[in-house]
């Protein structure tokens, strides 16, 4: 399992970079607000992830024990979204003992 979640998790930690830039050379974040924000649907799905990135962010301010790294993967994760929460997740699992279970994953860091 643990192989799995670490491709998973790299495949989207490369997926959405490169369609974050990709679609940043197409068109300025900027230039595009006007239209996006126009489309109901657009801004509940930008609703939507964003009440995920919080989520997903409670678990990492649950694990994290100082208030820097809460702050920083705060910024990272509400500024970059999936590609910042791949990443905590790639963390996560290198820092796992190969003699722990996957689920200690999950838990606080002693």
């Amino acid at each position: 399992m643990r192989p799995f979640l670490k491709i998973l998790f790299a495949a989207i930690f490369l997926w959405m970079t490169v369609a974050t830039i990709r679609t940043s050379l197409q068109v300025s974040l900027w230039a595009a607000w006007g239209s996006f924000a126009a489309n109901p649907w657009a801004v509940a799905t930008l609703y939507d992830a964003y009440c995920g990135f919080i989520t997903f962010y409670v678990w990492v301010a649950y694990k994290e024990r100082s208030w820097g790294g809460r702050i920083l993967w705060f910024v990272l994760i509400m500024g970059l979204g999936n590609i910042a929460m791949s990443a905590y997740a790639l963390i996560e699992l290198f820092r796992l003992p190969a003699d722990e279970p996957l689920e200690r994953v999950l838990w606080r860091r002693a």
